[in-house]
Protein backbone atom coordinates (compact mmCIF):
# COMPACT_ATOMS: atom_id res chain seq x y z
CA UNK A 1 0.00 0.00 0.00
CA UNK A 2 1.35 3.44 -0.92
CA UNK A 3 0.42 5.07 2.39
CA UNK A 4 2.62 2.56 4.22
CA UNK A 5 5.44 3.60 1.90
CA UNK A 6 4.89 7.22 2.90
CA UNK A 7 5.22 6.29 6.56
CA UNK A 8 8.40 4.34 5.91
CA UNK A 9 9.88 7.29 4.04
CA UNK A 10 8.93 9.72 6.78
CA UNK A 11 9.87 7.71 9.83
CA UNK A 12 12.57 5.27 8.84
CA UNK A 13 15.18 7.97 8.33
CA UNK A 14 16.33 11.16 9.99
CA UNK A 15 13.22 13.17 9.09
CA UNK A 16 11.27 11.61 11.95
CA UNK A 17 13.83 12.65 14.52
CA UNK A 18 14.07 16.17 13.09
CA UNK A 19 10.29 16.80 13.14
CA UNK A 20 8.54 19.79 11.63
CA UNK A 21 10.26 23.11 11.07
CA UNK A 22 6.88 24.87 11.37
CA UNK A 23 4.40 23.37 13.86
CA UNK A 24 0.78 22.66 12.92
CA UNK A 25 -2.04 24.13 15.03
CA UNK A 26 -5.68 23.13 15.28
CA UNK A 27 -8.02 26.10 15.61
CA UNK A 28 -10.06 26.77 18.74
CA UNK A 29 -13.38 24.99 18.93
CA UNK A 30 -16.50 24.43 20.97
CA UNK A 31 -16.38 20.63 20.78
CA UNK A 32 -19.49 20.54 18.58
CA UNK A 33 -18.31 21.75 15.18
CA UNK A 34 -15.43 20.07 13.36
CA UNK A 35 -12.15 22.00 13.53
CA UNK A 36 -10.54 20.08 10.64
CA UNK A 37 -11.60 17.66 7.93
CA UNK A 38 -10.72 14.86 5.55
CA UNK A 39 -9.28 15.52 2.08
CA UNK A 40 -8.00 13.38 -0.75
CA UNK A 41 -4.94 13.98 -2.90
CA UNK A 42 -6.26 14.62 -6.40
CA UNK A 43 -5.24 16.03 -9.78
CA UNK A 44 -1.61 14.91 -9.90
CA UNK A 45 -0.65 14.16 -13.50
CA UNK A 46 0.76 10.68 -14.06
CA UNK A 47 3.23 12.14 -16.58
CA UNK A 48 4.48 14.74 -14.06
CA UNK A 49 6.31 14.10 -10.81
CA UNK A 50 3.45 11.77 -9.83
CA UNK A 51 3.57 12.76 -6.16
CA UNK A 52 2.71 15.54 -3.75
CA UNK A 53 5.66 16.40 -1.51
CA UNK A 54 5.02 16.31 2.25
CA UNK A 55 7.21 19.05 3.73
CA UNK A 56 8.41 20.19 7.16
CA UNK A 57 6.89 23.66 6.70
CA UNK A 58 4.46 25.64 4.51
CA UNK A 59 6.63 26.20 1.44
CA UNK A 60 8.77 24.49 -1.19
CA UNK A 61 11.94 25.66 0.62
CA UNK A 62 11.27 23.30 3.55
CA UNK A 63 12.62 19.74 3.81
CA UNK A 64 10.75 16.97 2.02
CA UNK A 65 9.52 14.38 4.52
CA UNK A 66 7.67 12.06 2.17
CA UNK A 67 5.36 11.71 -0.80
CA UNK A 68 1.60 11.39 -1.25
CA UNK A 69 -0.22 10.14 -4.36
CA UNK A 70 -3.65 10.52 -5.98
CA UNK A 71 -6.26 8.85 -3.79
CA UNK A 72 -4.33 9.16 -0.51
CA UNK A 73 -6.53 10.57 2.27
CA UNK A 74 -5.29 13.05 4.85
CA UNK A 75 -6.70 15.12 7.72
CA UNK A 76 -6.51 18.87 7.00
CA UNK A 77 -5.70 20.71 10.24
CA UNK A 78 -4.34 24.18 9.44
CA UNK A 79 -4.12 26.46 6.37
CA UNK A 80 -1.45 29.08 5.73
CA UNK A 81 -2.08 30.66 2.36
CA UNK A 82 -1.82 27.93 -0.28
CA UNK A 83 -0.25 25.46 2.17
CA UNK A 84 -2.08 23.00 4.41
CA UNK A 85 -0.86 21.38 7.62
CA UNK A 86 -2.01 17.75 7.54
CA UNK A 87 -1.93 14.48 9.43
CA UNK A 88 -1.31 11.49 7.18
CA UNK A 89 -2.97 9.31 9.81
CA UNK A 90 -4.64 10.10 13.13
CA UNK A 91 -2.93 7.00 14.56
CA UNK A 92 0.36 8.84 15.01
CA UNK A 93 -1.14 12.08 16.39
CA UNK A 94 -1.01 12.43 20.16
CA UNK A 95 -3.96 14.81 20.65
CA UNK A 96 -7.25 13.23 21.65
CA UNK A 97 -10.33 14.28 19.76
CA UNK A 98 -8.49 15.64 16.73
CA UNK A 99 -11.02 17.66 14.67
CA UNK A 100 -13.27 18.09 17.72
CA UNK A 101 -11.17 20.55 19.71
CA UNK A 102 -13.08 21.77 22.77
CA UNK A 103 -10.85 24.64 23.78
CA UNK A 104 -8.26 27.14 22.61
CA UNK A 105 -6.01 26.83 19.56
CA UNK A 106 -3.50 24.03 20.17
CA UNK A 107 -0.32 22.69 18.64
CA UNK A 108 -0.66 19.19 17.19
CA UNK A 109 2.13 16.75 17.95
CA UNK A 110 3.00 13.20 16.99
CA UNK A 111 4.00 11.35 13.87
CA UNK A 112 2.46 11.58 10.42
CA UNK A 113 2.36 15.39 10.27
CA UNK A 114 3.52 17.66 7.46
CA UNK A 115 2.68 20.46 5.06
CA UNK A 116 1.42 20.10 1.46
CA UNK A 117 0.34 22.52 -1.25
CA UNK A 118 -3.45 22.83 -1.16
CA UNK A 119 -3.89 22.84 -4.96
CA UNK A 120 -3.73 19.05 -4.88
CA UNK A 121 -6.25 18.43 -2.07
CA UNK A 122 -9.96 17.81 -2.66
CA UNK A 123 -11.96 18.46 0.52
CA UNK A 124 -14.30 15.56 1.26
CA UNK A 125 -15.94 16.12 4.67
CA UNK A 126 -15.44 17.44 8.22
Amino acid sequence: MRLATVFLMIFAGGAAAQGLDVPIHEMAGDGQAATCGISEVSGLKPGGDGFLALRSGPGAKYRKLGELHNGDRVTEIERRGDWVGIAVSKAGVKERDLCGNNGPKRQITGRGLGWVHGNWLKYLYP
